[in-house]
């Protein structure tokens, strides 16, 4: 009876692993940011930021959602690229630097 449910038990044990498969080098995969070169771009676009690291950071966000377009420039207008332009905080505020 105990040779049962021991095998019973292993062998739900082996189930529920093989469902639940960890990748092999335990790392996630590439984010979207990184997909479309949004790391050039926004250090092009944070060069001459205040806040280098927060800039650096939500236009990473925004330029990863935005398909890898970003403004070309520090000082560039967001027209020429709208869905970056338009994307906002919770606050109403201006999400992309």
């Amino acid at each position: 009876m105990k040779l049962i449910s021991f095998a019973a038990l292993l062998l739900l044990a082996l189930l529920f692993t093989s469902t639940y498969a960890i990748s092999p080098t335990g790392a996630p995969g590439p984010s979207p940011a990184s997909k479309f070169g949004c790391d050039k771009k926004c250090e092009l676009r944070c060069s001459r930021s205040g806040w280098r690291d927060r800039c650096l950071k939500y236009c990473g966000i925004c330029c990863g959602k935005c398909n890898g377009c970003v403004p070309s420039g520090p000082y560039a207008n967001k027209a020429q690229c709208p869905c970056y332009r338009d994307m906002k905080n919770p606050k109403g505020r201006d999400k992309c630097p």
